[in-house]
């Protein structure tokens, strides 16, 4: 049975997990799903916790072992299709803003996933190396060389030529 504190302590992370739930999918519905999975997943097993200081450590490692677990799983089934595509959220802002975005979370989805894994867990969530090194399970190096590689790779594919980029100024027709 849980308590109230307990409710409040997970709730309170309810949000970060479903933002790096979503840009690990990107799919709102599979994130959500995921999210759920790791809630009662954490609830079922509150007594593993070691404390509460590590708790949101704990979630982030818990929702991303579930996410290696549903792709394994997915590689032994096969794929499937979606029958129906929701169309994305609009970014808040200008509609210059809303390309930007769209453009860095294509280019996102389009790094593996150990770079993409480490540049949400540090660049979004704030994690340190360590905390990141503890949820992925792997050595702080290693955190740090995948960031960086990951860093790069996503310049790389943003950062067009200038040539390539287009005209911030309005355009004006002559009607006649």
């Amino acid at each position: 049975m849980t308590t109230r504190r307990t409710r409040h302590l997970i709730e309170a992370q309810i949000p970060a997990l479903r933002r790096f739930a979503r840009a690990l999918l990107r799919d709102a519905e599979a994130a959500d799903d995921l999210v759920q999975d790791c809630l009662l997943r954490a609830l079922s097993r509150w007594h593993l916790l070691r404390s509460e200081e590590e708790l949101r450590a704990w979630l982030f490692a818990m929702l991303r072992n579930l996410h290696i677990d549903a792709l394994r799983a997915r590689a032994r089934r096969g794929t499937a299709v979606a029958l129906d595509l929701a169309p994305e959220p609009a970014a808040a802002g200008s509609p210059e803003a809303a390309l930007q975005f769209s453009q860095v979370m294509a280019a996102l989805s389009r790094l593996p996933l150990d770079q993409r894994e480490v540049l949400l867990l540090v660049g979004v969530e704030d994690f340190s190396y360590e905390a990141t090194a503890r949820i992925l399970g792997i050595p702080r190096g290693t955190v740090m060389s995948r960031l960086s590689r990951g860093r790069a790779a996503l310049r790389a594919l943003t950062e067009a030529p200038e040539a390539d980029r287009p005209d911030p100024r309005p355009v004006l027709r002559s009607v006649t």
